[in-house]
């Protein structure tokens, strides 16, 4: 994820936890981006596989302004970067075996990149440390936990140690309570609610905007995750814009969609091919 950049960085809006009981002023309206940033889903997961060092450097190499990752914690309170919750889909042969039940050295002999394709076949599940490492000055990690708060101490260790800056990462979580315990305990920190949009019978998207925008309050997060549906308009984006957060967008793949959330002012794009749909922004062909 190098070369040209899309991207303009947006002043962060940040909204302050005061308390359950307390009354919560609204954060002032967040800007608009001039570009979105591009990050890779699981790296540039569409050639090489997903959350892999191979894959986080080819993203890289494919011009993405950041990477997106998702985490666990192991047994033994190791950090790694795997989608599931177990190894079966991903490890070679179908070995299966449950992150949270297994030492990181138990899950470090697993061959997880030859089910994409044999030149991968020595790509093992990496820990957060080393992606932290391969990340270059200036780009991003949104850091997805994928299990509960039990990961949560780990992580913010991992972060106050770590080589990337507080600028450039962001941890994102379907889980609320990984958000609010996060934010809670490192408030300083980014944090991203990710949140699934379903149509409902007369179109319109789901959950509505004055129930994300209470959400965000409570959680005391940065920004929302939003799942790219096709019901998702310019309103609902400029709601949450005038309500002080960060709009990102997940999965996108089709240059057309990603022209529609381009349009409506997000700060970032996921995506599974970020070199094929930044070139096709550029160029405005598909």
């Amino acid at each position: 994820m190098n070369s040209l950049r899309l991207s303009c960085l947006p002043a962060l809006a940040a909204a302050t936890f005061l308390g359950a009981c307390s009354p919560r002023p609204a954060p002032p309206a967040a800007s608009v981006p001039a570009w979105p940033l591009i990050i890779a889903h699981r790296g540039a997961s569409g050639h090489a596989p997903e959350n892999t060092l191979a894959a986080f450097r080819l993203a890289w190499e494919q011009g993405a302004d950041g990477i997106e990752g998702d985490f666990h914690l192991t047994r033994d309170g190791h950090i790694v970067c795997l989608h599931d919750a177990d190894t079966k889909r991903t490890a070679a042969g179908g070995m299966m075996k449950n992150v949270r039940e297994s030492t990181l050295a138990e899950l470090r002999v697993l061959d997880v990149g030859s089910w994409k394709d044999v030149s991968f076949r020595h790509e093992t599940i990496p820990t957060l440390a080393e992606v932290m490492a391969v990340v270059p000055v200036g780009k991003k990690l949104f850091l997805e936990v994928k299990c509960g708060p039990e990961i949560v101490p780990a992580l913010m260790a991992a972060l106050e140690t770590g080589p990337l800056t507080r600028e450039q990462v962001t941890v994102i979580s379907f889980n609320e309570n990984v958000i609010r315990q996060f934010k809670s305990q490192a408030p300083e920190w980014r944090a991203s609610w990710l949140v699934d949009i379903e149509a409902d019978a007369a179109g319109a998207p789901q959950p509505q905007v004055f129930s994300l925008v209470d959400g965000l309050g409570r959680l005391a997060a940065n920004a929302i995750g939003l799942q790219a549906d096709q019901s998702l308009d310019a309103r609902f984006f400029e709601e949450l814009r005038a309500a002080g957060y960060e709009r990102h967008v997940w999965t996108v793949n089709s240059p057309a969609a990603a022209r529609r959330f381009v349009a409506f002012g997000v700060e970032s794009i996921t995506t599974d091919v970020p070199g094929a749909l930044r070139n096709a922004l550029v160029t405005g062909q598909d």
